[in-house]
């Protein structure tokens, strides 16, 4: 269970201090897929980086599963999000000199586990890239490189997924099967909150969360 509690965020100080959030409240549990929508700068990337850890808030409260997350240190929200959340970022952020199940692998080196290449080529394969796992970033598209993070987010079986525009550098075919993916992650137990601007794709989730000038102006099941 998560909960954000009148969650505000600020940039700036006195007459030019700009709410990114302002008194954003919501509950959100594991059978929940959520779409996040909004014009830039509506606060969207700045929600589920206040959901991640990282950014920290101005007022309010984050908890998950009755727990302060937005109270504790450096240390433990990476521990938190080396456990209970993955980030699928909308740049990638992977490893130049590492290839893909290299980079698959690495949640698991830097939470201390044994290193399961068994387990971090499924996960390519969830997102049909098993045969690329020996190539560098710099020979897969930027699609691919989207895959990769996507199955390097998953193979630590994280409670919650935060995906900002996922499928964005993806063609529609492709991007269908990540959303599928994403279904069927829901379904077997896994919250997923998901930034988008495209109406189609936030329809694949079970609810859309609209946002404007840093506050939520509507919720709709979909």
């Amino acid at each position: 269970m998560l909960e954000i509690k009148n969650v505000s965020k600020f940039y700036g100080d006195g007459t030019s201090r700009v709410a990114a959030l302002n008194g954003v409240s919501l509950t959100l549990d594991s059978s929940d897929f959520v779409a996040v929508m909004g014009p830039s700068g509506s606060g969207k990337s700045t929600l589920l980086n206040v959901i991640g850890g990282l950014d920290r808030i101005s007022a309010g409260a984050v908890l998950m599963e009755g727990q302060r997350i937005d109270r504790l240190d450096e240390d433990h929200l990476v521990t938190i999000r080396r456990g209970k959340i993955s980030y699928i970022f909308q740049q990638y952020h992977l490893f130049k000199s590492l290839n893909a199940l290299e980079n698959v692998l690495l949640p698991l080196v830097f939470r201390g586990d044994v290193p399961d290449p068994g387990k971090a080529l499924n996960m390519l394969r969830r997102v049909g890239l098993e045969k690329r796992a020996t190539h560098k970033p710099d020979q897969l598209s930027g699609g691919e490189q989207q895959r990769v993070a996507i199955a390097r987010a998953l193979v630590s079986d994280p409670e919650l997924l935060l995906a900002d525009e996922p499928t964005g550098n993806m063609d529609q075919k492709t991007g269908k099967g990540i959303l599928d993916l994403f279904c069927e992650l829901n379904k077997e137990g896994r919250g997923i909150v998901m930034v988008t601007h495209d109406p189609a794709i936030a329809a694949y989730a079970k609810e859309t969360i609209f946002l404007q000038d840093g506050m939520v102006i509507d919720r709709r099941r979909n």
